[in-house]
């Protein structure tokens, strides 16, 4: 029997770049935690990352310091159902140099191929995961955090995930 792959998924950076959005985007507040957010989403990416998890027979999960307010504020926004969430936990001590979200995401896939979207994935990150037990194949997406999530880092995944046999049917 196969697993399903995963498409782990951040928000700031990714969905909510941090350059000025183009008109595609719109703009929400969100209020978490008694601090209100600014946002700037584009629904075209929910439908995307929809289509990208369907033709690769993935699950998409939230890799983000959101978490849980993902579910609440991001998913209804770009028409994305209700998704996994990996909790991050209590910062832990760098081994390599990776950021702080690497441990935890090397804890949830459980040997399980991925894809990683974030604009904050590098060398040390690619290092901790792949000396880290229980890790199996997977690819770092780097988001550039100006421009965001675009056509070109859902085509890699798509062509990562069926080149490599991920998305095969059982």
């Amino acid at each position: 029997m196969s697993v399903r792959p995963l498409l782990l998924v951040d928000v700031d950076g990714v969905l909510n770049p941090f350059g000025r959005p183009s008109p595609a985007f719109r703009r929400y507040s969100c209020p978490v935690d008694g601090r209100t957010y600014t946002v700037h989403l584009n629904p075209w990416h929910g439908a995307r990352l929809l289509d990208l998890a369907l033709q690769t027979r993935s699950e998409l999960v939230w890799a983000t310091t959101w978490e849980d307010n993902a579910n609440d504020w991001i998913a209804p926004r770009l028409g994305l159902p209700r998704l996994p969430v990996i909790h991050l936990g209590p910062d832990r001590p760098s081994e390599v140099g990776e950021m702080f979200k690497t441990p935890a995401v090397a804890d949830y896939v459980q040997g399980r191929p991925f894809v990683w979207f974030d604009d904050y994935v590098f060398q040390e990150d690619e290092d901790y995961l792949r000396g880290h037990q229980g890790v199996g194949e997977f690819l770092l997406i780097q988001v550039p955090p100006k421009r965001g999530l675009a056509w070109e880092h859902l085509e890699a995944a798509r062509q990562w995930l069926t080149l490599s046999g991920f998305s095969q049917g059982p």
